[in-house]
């Protein structure tokens, strides 16, 4: 008994001391030349967001889908606020029209001027103050004596909208490259399904409350996922969670021991922060595959800022109010859900086959799905624009609806399958050429909320007999001409990568091998001081 209890003792023992010589092995390969050690990823990986148990990262997850769903309703509400602010404030309905725009065009650059201040400082912080910002400048909005001071506030709102790329950013954060579709197309889902309940919420803001309202309406929402944000959500961000976790070791007796962030120097250099920021633009204006998908993307999502003024003279044929009208976009949100769940067993296969063969799959097996998705952004949209004669030729309304749904099928796929494809085409530069993808989606919906009615009221005029038939033909081929370079990337993209450094930098590195640990994946995930 006694040598039984003497051996496990010394088992203890040199277990402990293998234990410490590790760390010493450890700590001595981060060891500065100023005798500083440095915490890495790999000294703490069961305290990153990728260790967090599945529940607590689609909590997370929920929490920051919300937020999301309440900064694409800001975008799409104000539609419903036109007719009320030129009988009120004596503008005309194009004027009107100016608030929305400058919400969208701010919110294009919001998004990725936020997202380096999430690198250093963190997304919880940064999320908080840009929820915190934008629910003030509400205030002024719904208060206002004046026009030019809702165009004013307006302006300031999205400039303070810290959306997809922070967003985005913390998906990465949890999830590594190879297996965050599910979350990926979850948030998708938030973004496009937001600018869809905007009308249908507003329309009945709209018809029974004042125009004052619709900012009111804005800032409960805001309010309410700022709340759940500030007690539901943990950072994510890998480098403030190995600072705090040196913290920890230095008040628990480790000396000298410190995080990446408290060892930089000259953190915020604006040289560096500036480099960060024009990236997304560079990538977005060098690299075809990023121009040419965001383009795509971008007009798919201002399609749906177009049907938000085409739908009042559609619909009043069959004698929709405003509130009908509203509900009208429900076609819309069930054709994205549809959309959604299409992508569940592609993206099984997708993560399944990886681990029989990890070099089985090129980037553009992304794009497979939506080869048979695109070709609804046509069909829906010649089929609205022939189903919107009316009574008058026996049209049901329902048809018009339909074809809708047709194109929120595809509005939806051409986001997620463009994203997808980004982030595995360009590993840890995917913040930026996403950030390309979420800039024109956000930028064009801008500009279509002021050419949309114009659009709708002056292209058919000397058609009386097809006055609203006439401009959906016309976004229907338009949307024939932009969605050709999904079939061109799709059996050319790994020959339109060859010639991008973005790419083929990752495609060295995953030749290399050395990089199959998990810090290694987390850095494909967009672990980089690049990557929001």
């Amino acid at each position: 008994m006694a040598d039984a209890a003497s051996r496990d003792s010394t088992m203890d023992k040199a277990a402990d001391d293998g234990s410490q010589t590790r760390e010493i092995e450890s700590n001595e390969k981060h060891v500065r030349e100023d005798g500083k050690i440095e915490l890495t990823e790999e000294d703490c990986c069961e305290k990153l967001g990728f260790s967090y148990p599945t529940w607590k990262k689609w909590m997370i997850l929920s929490v920051i889908f919300a937020i999301q769903v309440s900064m694409n309703f800001n975008t799409s509400i104000d539609a419903n606020a036109v007719k009320p602010l030129t009988v009120a404030l004596k503008i005309s309905g194009q004027a009107a029209r100016v608030g929305q725009c400058v919400f969208l065009v701010t919110y294009a650059f919001g998004c990725e001027l936020w997202a380096p201040w999430s690198e250093d400082l963190g997304r919880w912080p940064i999320l908080q103050l840009s929820l915190l910002l934008v629910n003030i400048w509400q205030i002024p909005c719904a208060l206002a004596p004046n026009y030019n001071t809702i165009i004013a506030f307006r302006f300031l709102g999205g400039l303070s909208s810290a959306g997809g790329s922070v967003i985005l950013g913390m998906v990465a954060d949890m999830w590594e490259a190879d297996n965050q579709q599910y979350a990926v197309a979850f948030i998708v889902l938030s973004s496009v399904g937001g600018s869809a309940v905007g009308p249908l919420v507003g329309a009945f803001v709209e018809r029974w409350l004042s125009w004052h309202w619709n900012f009111w309406v804005q800032l409960i929402f805001g309010a309410v996922v700022q709340i759940a944000h500030f007690f539901l959500v943990l950072e994510t961000r890998a480098t403030l969670i190995v600072d705090r976790e040196a913290k920890k070791r230095r008040k628990a007796g480790e000396a000298n021991i410190y995080g990446p962030n408290e060892l930089k120097e000259n953190r915020f250099e604006f040289k560096k922060i500036l480099v960060i920021w024009a990236r997304p633009f560079e990538m977005f204006i060098c690299e075809p595959i990023v121009l040419c998908l965001s383009l795509l993307s971008g007009f798919s999502d201002a399609l749906i800022f177009t049907f938000l003024e085409s739908y009042q003279p559609v619909y009043e044929q069959w004698g929709f109010g405003t509130t009908t009208l509203g509900l009208a976009f429900i076609p819309i949100i069930i054709g994205y859900f549809i959309s959604y769940f299409s992508f569940f067993p592609f993206i099984h296969r997708h993560r399944e086959i990886p681990r029989k063969d990890p070099d089985a799959l090129q980037p553009e097996a992304r794009l497979y799905w939506l080869l048979y998705h695109a070709p609804l952004e046509f069909i829906g949209l010649l089929g609205f624009a022939w189903t919107t004669l009316g009574p008058e030729y026996h049209v049901h309304w329902i048809a018009p609806m339909i074809f809708s749904m047709l194109v929120g099928i595809a509005n939806y796929a051409i986001y997620m399958a463009t994203i997808d494809y980004m982030i595995a085409s360009y590993g840890p530069c995917s913040a930026s050429a996403t950030g390309g993808n979420g800039f024109s989606r956000d930028f064009l919906a801008g500009i279509a909320a002021m050419y949309s009615t114009p659009f709708y009221t002056d292209v058919g005029n000397g058609h009386a007999r097809y006055k609203l038939e006439w401009p959906s033909t016309i976004l229907a081929v338009l949307a024939i001409f932009v969605t050709v370079p999904i079939y061109i990337f799709y059996w050319k993209g790994p020959i339109v990568r060859e010639k991008s450094k973005f790419a083929q930098t990752l495609a060295s590195d995953r030749k290399k091998g050395g990089r199959s640990d998990a810090v290694g994946a987390k850095a494909q995930a967009g672990h980089m001081e690049e990557r929001p």
